[in-house]
Order: structure tokens, then C-alpha cells, then sequence
């Protein structure tokens, strides 16, 4: 029987699935899965319609434990290209992201998570950089998303102890989104994605746009920033608003999310 391929794309309504398969690694990642996790998310980038990227781990009991140490040499010619070593973690989609995760999300596997916009996780998971033990440097993004995305005082506790967290712990201090059952951490974030798909796709991918590139930016360059893109969509926002006006989406109805 011949080994299943180590990364999958698959269409669910409006979103691309992309899963990690290789269960006898816990879905850690070689040289030929991140060129095929690269090439999954240029297919995603390609296709209008879909509207929302997921990403998850084959088998429920690892997310993606991160690079294969056993397959360094794989990994060689990945560590200064433009995509990144663990196949796009350099590159920022146009489009929403989210991880889907249970069990171990863990060094390379955690970037990952970060480089989603929005992070599912079991009550189950396991996250953290524990490649801090053999010396092994983050590389994939993971000193610059965690800080901003939990504040810099949890990211050094994470980044320089090397300490595991549960999935409690992650939601507390921001690093996950969500916390659900055991077993339903890819039908919830398909379901966030097809909310996210509802929505007027200009103005939310508009200021989506605007949160990430001014992040780096002083308040008045932000601002600037966000104004940019007004003209483009205020049409969409007049028509919104009579929606609104008209009793479309109040008290949540019509969200999806």
C-alpha cells in the first residue's frame, strides 16, 4: 500500500482545507511537505472562490509537531528562500485564515498556528516551543507573530523558557481564539469560515488589510492607511448600511459566525 501524500487540499464549501498527513511524524514537517503546503497555498490564493483557508493536522492527536528532526537535510535549501522553511510562513494571504487544531501544536507547528488569523484548538491541545531544549531557533515567523499577537511579556515567556501550555492556558492569554470539544475543532472552524464568506467580502478583506500593515505603522501613518481604502469600498458600506437601516443583520442575524 503506498504512503498517503503528505498534504491535502480539499474544498468545503467556502473554504480550502489544507492537512498535514503524515500521522507517524505527528504531522511534522520535510523538505517535500513544505514545498506541497506551498503549493496548496498558491492553489488557495488562485481560487476566488475560496474564500477562506483552513489548516489543520491529519489524525487528531497532532496539529504539527514542526519540522522533522529526522529530515534536517530535507529542510536545507528552505531556510533563506522567500516562502519559508515550513512551505509558507513568510508569505501574508490576501484572504482569512484559520487553524484548526488538536493535540500538538508544537515549535515550527506553532508558527504555523500564528501565521492564521483566527486559532480553533481542542481543550486537549498541547502548544509551545519546545525546541528551546536542543538549541533549534524560530525561524518561521514565530519571535514576530507571538509578540503580537499575546503581547511581548507572555511571547518571552513562551520563547525563552520552552514551556508547553494547554489549551485553557493559550486562550487566557489570547494565543488561541477558541477553545472546543475534542473532535470538533475542524467543523467549528469551517463553520467560522463560511460566516466569514457570508460577509461583504471588500469592506471585511479591506480592513482586514488595513489591522495587518498598520500594525508596524505610528497611529497617524495607520490612520492614513485605513483612509486609503475608504473610497474603494464606501459604495459596499452605503449599501450595508441600508441593509442595516432596513433590519438586516441586528442581534447577530445574518453573521453566520
Amino acid at each position: 500500500m503506498s504512503e498517503p501524500e503528505p498534504v491535502r487540499y480539499e474544498r468545503l464549501g467556502a473554504a480550502a482545507v489544507i492537512t498535514i498527513d503524515r500521522q507517524h511524524r505527528r504531522n511534522a514537517v520535510d523538505g517535500d511537505t513544505a514545498a506541497q503546503m506551498h503549493e496548496a497555498y498558491l492553489r488557495f490564493e488562485a481560487d476566488a472562490d475560496a474564500r477562506v483557508l483552513v489548516l489543520t493536522g491529519a489524525g487528531g492527536v497532532s496539529f504539527c509537531a514542526g519540522a522533522d528532526l529526522k529530515a534536517t537535510e530535507t529542510m536545507a535549501g528552505r531556510l533563506m528562500n522567500d516562502e519559508g522553511p515550513m512551505g509558507f510562513t513568510r508569505l501574508t494571504p490576501s484572504k482569512p485564515t484559520i487553524a484548526a487544531i488538536s493535540g500538538f501544536c508544537l515549535a515550527g507547528g506553532l508558527e504555523l498556528a500564528l501565521w492564521c488569523d483566527l486559532r480553533i484548538a481542542t481543550e486537549t491541545s498541547t502548544l509551545g516551543y519546545p525546541e528551546r531544549r536542543w538549541g533549534v531557533p524560530l525561524i518561521d515567523g514565530g519571535t514576530q507573530r507571538l509578540p503580537r499577537i499575546v503581547g511581548l511579556g507572555h511571547a518571552l515567556d513562551l520563547i525563552l523558557t520552552g514551556r508547553m501550555i494547554g489549551a485553557h492556558e493559550a486562550l487566557s492569554m489570547g494565543l488561541v481564539t477558541e477553545v472546543v470539544e475534542p473532535g470538533t475543532h475542524l467543523q467549528r472552524a469551517l463553520g467560522l469560515a463560511e460566516g466569514l464568506a457570508r460577509f461583504p467580502q471588500r469592506t471585511m478583506l479591506a480592513d482586514r488589510r488595513a489591522a495587518i500593515e498598520g500594525l508596524g505603522m505610528t497611529l497617524q501613518e495607520g490612520l492614513a492607511m485605513e483612509a486609503q481604502a475608504g473610497p474603494e469600498v464606501f459604495a459596499d458600506g452605503a449599501r450595508g448600511a441600508a441593509r442595516f437601516a432596513a433590519g438586516e443583520g441586528r442581534g447577530g442575524a445574518g453573521t453566520g459566525a
